[in-house]
């Protein structure tokens, strides 16, 4: 009954901010790294920026210095907050568990566009 319920997309013109939101039930932060997920058009789901239970946070090359990952545990939730948006970015954002144990959600839609 664990479940995630992510927020906070939308479309955005390049260079243009967003900061999404992963509500977690259940123990979710008190069991492993919780990490965001995006799965672009044609291409492979891909984790880009994970965060531990004591806050220590990891981030793939292609965000890092633009996202930033952190965590509320009195609201149980993860945010990605995401500058300097980029048409790249464009994709489906999903919170999971880093290795991702659970079902994927519905994901929350990014657009990065002109």
């Amino acid at each position: 009954q664990v479940q995630f319920v992510e927020s906070g997309g939308g479309l955005v013109q390049p260079g243009g901010s967003l900061r999404l939101s992963c509500a977690a039930s259940g123990i979710i932060f008190s069991i492993g790294t919780v990490g965001w997920y995006r799965q672009a058009p044609g291409k492979q789901r891909e984790l880009v920026a994970a965060i531990t239970r004591g806050g220590s946070t990891n981030y793939a090359e292609s965000v890092r210095g633009r996202f930033t990952i952190s965590r509320d545990n009195v609201k149980n939730t993860v945010y990605l907050q995401m500058n300097s948006l980029k048409p790249e970015d464009t994709a489906f954002y999903y919170c999971n568990l880093e290795p991702p144990v659970f079902n994927w959600g519905q994901g929350t839609q990014v657009a990065v566009s002109v």
